[in-house]
């Protein structure tokens, strides 16, 4: 059974991922009115993503007897100065989300919940992969500069992710 402190914190991570799929799907509109559907592409397999996380940890607050309570998600920006920017942000974000995981892992422990804690490891991994994939881009739009051959270049590249749950056992 899920204790109530637990419970309520799990409750705001599944808002907290929500509000990433939703701040990706702004993300993306952004790119596709700046003419970059490649990275819009990216931003919208990285939207599913975060869904499915949220739905991850819905699944689990119902499986260990817990209720979960939705909240509003709140607006996200829709404006960015550059494609760097935009990245900086993802970094930026995923930073936050690594921070909130990190707390409900600290809380597991505290409360002695050794499932949720054991369910929460999955998150501590993707949120590592999560940051450096950020990263990964941003070194790459950094080496581009204003060199708009080589974002065309990248925005093909970008434009080849599809998002592809983990298989059962991992999800």
């Amino acid at each position: 059974m899920l204790n109530k402190k637990l419970e309520k914190a799990l409750n705001d991570q599944i808002n907290a991922e929500f509000y990433s799929s939703y701040l990706y799907l702004a993300m993306s509109a952004h790119f596709e009115a700046a003419g970059l559907p490649g990275c819009a592409k990216w931003m919208q397999a990285q939207t599913q993503e975060e869904w499915f996380h949220g739905m991850k940890m819905y699944g689990f607050v119902h499986g260990r007897g817990g209720r979960v309570e939705l909240k509003a998600i709140a607006a996200p920006p829709t404006r960015w100065v550059s494609p760097l920017a935009v990245f900086e942000s993802v970094l930026a974000h995923e930073q936050k989300v690594t921070g909130l995981i990190n707390d409900l892992v600290d809380l597991a422990l505290k409360e002695k919940d050794h499932a949720t804690n054991i369910f929460l490891q999955w998150f501590v991994s993707e949120q590592v992969e999560e940051e450096a994939n950020a990263s990964a881009i941003i070194g790459k739009l950094r080496l581009i500069g204003k060199d708009s051959g080589s974002l065309f270049a990248l925005d093909n590249e970008l434009g080849q992710r599809v998002f592809t749950p983990p298989p059962p056992e991992q999800a």
